[in-house]
């Protein structure tokens, strides 16, 4: 491992250590990072593999399709606020969520990230 330095606000700093707890709130971002890594990885090979053979690919191609009878939000560990990029489905609701929308990232209890819709 190498040494890195990175500005937090101090309101996120503790939020994560409170939602760390005895994990280490370092740890808990290296987590994240490294699941967003391999998300984006899957998501990346999926976009590839589907334009490579001239097909387009929809939000449910990229294997975002409903979670909403699998999750809720007693699976979730932890919130991240965010800004979707491309088109995602809420892993609660099942709901559109459309680029440049806020959205949550929420990671479960298994350990994955999945998107979460704002609610209105």
């Amino acid at each position: 491992m190498q040494v890195t330095s990175i500005r937090l606000e101090s309101e996120l700093k503790e939020r994560l250590r409170e939602i760390s707890r005895e994990q280490g709130y370092q740890t808990l971002i290296r987590e994240v990072l490294w699941l967003f890594v391999e998300q984006q990885a899957v998501s990346d090979e999926v976009s590839w593999r589907s334009l490579s053979n001239g097909e387009s690919y929809s939000v449910e191609d990229r294997g975002f399709s409903s979670h909403s009878s699998q999750l809720s939000m007693s699976d979730v560990r932890a919130t991240f606020r965010a800004i979707a990029q491309q088109k995602e489905r809420c892993a609660i609701t099942d709901q559109l969520i459309e680029p440049q929308q806020p959205m949550w990232l929420g990671l479960t209890i298994a350990g994955e990230l999945v998107p979460i819709r704002l609610s209105e």
